[in-house]
């Protein structure tokens, strides 16, 4: 054992039986290990993209995030320390059981379950020739219990049977261990044969702790057998037949596990092809991809294809890629959390968006969509870009259903720029800002990433600077995007010259999310909201796991008023991660749109007394209070306003000036015919005109006593003006 740290960018964890227990990865080259130097990591496999001709095309993240990282960032991808979920969900660990009890009373082949292997023709016989096609075919076990193989493995027999073969339990007389001894079901299909030879060239050097081991790969008798590790528990699709359809934080947990063992296999430049419930095990508190017999490469070209009705891509017969591994991974996960009708006919390539279980976990859903896409190339075009998001996925998830924030820091996105931006007077209303919105991370291997580090000053000093960079590094993105943010802040550069520089960077690549989330912003400085709104969902489609497409997206949608959807939206990202505090307000203004104001106030609660936006959000909660947009407030809630004031951490001279706010908004409710609330004891200034003017006329003349000169003077008159009307 080593206490070696991973050197793997935004990792942390160390490096464990030759993998990092955080990110799951192996080390990189040349990082020494306990015993040996380290492998290197085979570079992944690019997919070819084809580019789309659109005017806004449907963004995909990894083209970017490949051309710049080289691979997606790795910090956040696996479940650290050995532990489903990361962290965030608690599974009992399944009790031991006994190899020796999953063996078959006989081992036979159900007649609904006999398939020709060549034509697949029903066959009712064990064995014979098919009668559509020919084919010899045996259904026969070969190896019966006592048989010892390789004078080392006793069968000790039969305990499952699969599209490749019979499964035997052994026992390795050697090394006294249990083993799964693995057969072809069909000893006379050739097919199957060419398989298990290539099992035997590749498989035995697969070594990952998610995936089973293969020992060993012997012949009996003219049969070939694989000697695989015996992995105890149960499969998830006995979990899911047993259990019905698992709470979503916990199958998530399964999945994006069992990616680590994906990502490792496609850098090896192998598919598994035929993943569904059935192939993998939870052992323990872990789990283990399983039966390895469809494994191939993925420049092999003429090897036999297999896969699963209802699991399978469309294109997957036409030969198997890393894309079409991942659509059976999300076709997987999404039969695990819900009861998908039709799921091998009418549904077998797309999912309902209204089961509810979908329409709780939106993100969950837009994961899903995104991962089984139509087109290869707008789904997630590696396993550790899709564990990233479904991470996102799982933090909201948990939140969720613990009704606790679960933050996490995003590895695309900074945090939120509200309290860096936001230079406005304590006592105005707080108003949707797009500059208010998280800004993407630059990548530091752009040409101009130093250059940029260093751009300040006023939005008109940075034009002029980003406008140079932009001719000094022609291929350099991140200039390109600084420049289109820099032109919106100005407000005065035309739309149509802005998008050029997003339409430059679509050129190279089309699935880039960053051009239709900038895009999204220069809409909003536009007042475009509809074009914002169409942009923001692109980038929330294609990056579902994150918090700032939907803080963005509910922001466009409360400017075009849709209150509903942005109230949604707002209070999604704040049960994720309160720490969003343009999230907060803006829940806060939805919740008021719906004349909700008192939860408007709970909502601005979020916001600690440590935070630099704290007297800003106790200040919005009287704003909230008196504000008459969405009709008058209750004489119980200005007296609750009033009352708050004294608590607040602003000046004297503040405190009156939103006193005064608040009583003249008491008069003005009282002059409308407000009716005090049954049985509820309310001051003199509320339910009396004559208390409320002198209250106002003490609070303006405390006002004048601390300012001076013409103000003083106004401050006065005012007073004057507001004082009951007297004989003396």
């Amino acid at each position: 054992m080593t206490d070696l740290k991973c050197q793997r960018s935004g990792c942390t964890g160390l490096i464990e039986d030759d993998y990092c227990n955080l990110c799951g990865h192996a080390p990189v080259k040349g990082t020494v290990l306990s015993s040996v130097l380290s492998r290197p990591i085979p570079s992944a496999i690019n997919t070819p993209v084809n580019a789309l001709s659109m005017p806004m095309p449907v963004s995909r993240a990894s083209a970017a995030l490949r051309q710049t990282h080289g691979s997606r960032p790795s910090g956040s991808t696996i479940s650290r320390g050995r532990v489903l979920g990361a962290g965030l969900v608690t599974i009992n660990e399944l009790p031991s059981t006994d190899p020796e009890k999953l063996i078959l009373d006989k081992a036979v082949v159900p007649e609904n379950k006999r398939f020709c292997s060549k034509c697949n023709a029903t066959l009712s016989r064990e064995m014979g020739f098919c009668n559509k096609c020919g084919q010899k075919f045996s259904f026969i076990a070969a190896l019966a219990p006592g048989d010892l193989v390789a004078e080392q493995y006793e069968v000790r027999g039969a305990i499952a049977y699969g599209g490749l073969g019979w499964i035997y339990l052994g026992f390795d007389r050697v090394l006294s261990r249990y083993v799964v001894l693995k057969g072809l079901m069909n000893t006379a299909d050739q097919a199957s044969a060419a398989v298990a030879v290539a099992e035997k060239q590749f498989l035995a050097a697969v070594k990952h702790p998610n995936i089973v081991g293969i020992y060993n790969f012997v012949n009996h008798q003219d049969t070939g057998l694989i000697i695989m590790e015996y992995v105890g528990g149960q499969t998830l699709k006995e979990l899911r037949k047993n259990r019905g359809v698992l709470p979503v934080p916990e199958a998530i947990a399964y999945i994006h596990r069992i990616l680590g063992a994906f990502s490792y296999l496609h850098q090896q430049g192998l598919v598994y092809c035929d993943f569904k419930p059935d192939n993998i095990m939870l052992e323990g508190s872990d789990v283990k991809l399983i039966d390895m017999g469809g494994v191939r490469r993925i420049a092999d070209q003429e090897g036999d294809i297999y896969g699963t009705v209802g699991y399978s891509a469309p294109e997957a017969g036409a030969g198997p890629t890393v894309t079409t591994d991942l659509f059976t991974i999300a076709r997987t996960l999404a039969i695990l959390v819900t009861t998908i009708p039709d799921f091998s006919s009418n549904n077998r390539y797309k999912l309902p968006g209204d089961l509810p279980v979908f329409i709780k976990y939106e993100s969950l859903y837009r994961w899903l969509m995104k991962a089984t896409a139509e087109h290869p190339d707008d789904r997630f075009q590696t396993a550790e870009e899709m564990a990233s998001q479904l991470l996102g996925v799982l933090h909201e998830a948990v939140a969720l259903d613990t009704n606790k924030a679960q933050p996490f820091k995003s590895q695309l996105f900074g945090g939120d720029l509200m309290a860096n931006t936001d230079s406005g007077e304590l006592l105005a209303r707080v108003l949707p800002n797009y500059q208010h919105l998280p800004l993407h991370q630059m990548l530091p291997s752009d040409p101009a990433f130093q250059d940029l580090m260093n751009v300040s000053g006023d939005s008109h000093q940075q034009y002029k600077i980003c406008k140079e960079l932009v001719k000094k590094y022609p291929r350099s993105i991140e200039a390109k995007l600084r420049l289109a943010k820099t032109e919106a802040e100005l407000g005065y550069i035309d739309f149509k010259e802005t998008d050029q520089h997003l339409q430059e960077i679509e050129q190279v690549d089309p699935w880039d999310w960053r051009v239709p989330w900038y895009r999204g912003r220069t809409a909003l400085a536009h007042q475009n909201y509809q074009l914002a709104i169409d942009c923001f969902n692109f980038v929330y489609a294609d990056l579902p796991g994150e918090v700032a497409p939907k803080l963005a997206l509910a922001m466009a949608m409360e400017l075009s008023g849709d209150y509903a959807v942005a109230n949604r939206l707002y209070q999604r990202v704040c049960q994720v991660d309160p720490g969003y505090h343009t999230a907060v307000f803006g829940w806060a203004r939805c919740l008021y749109a719906s004349q909700k104001r008192s939860e408007a106030v709970q909502a601005l609660s979020l916001i600690p007394q440590t935070a630099s936006l704290y007297p800003k959000s106790r200040v919005e909660a009287v704003n909230l209070v008196i504000g008459q947009d969405f009709g008058a407030p209750g004489l119980d809630d200005l007296q609750a306003a009033r009352e708050a004031l004294s608590a607040m951490p602003i000046s004297e001279l503040e405190r009156y000036q939103l006193s005064e706010q608040i009583l003249h908004c008491a008069l003005e409710v009282k002059q409308a015919g407000a009716i005090l609330p049954a049985g509820h004891p309310l001051p003199p200034w509320l339910h009396e005109e004559k208390s409320t003017r002198q209250e106002l006329e003490a609070v303006l003349r405390s006002m004048a006593r601390l300012s001076n000169g013409e103000e003083r003077i106004n401050l006065v008159d005012r007073a004057n003006r507001i004082r009951p009307r007297t004989w003396l």
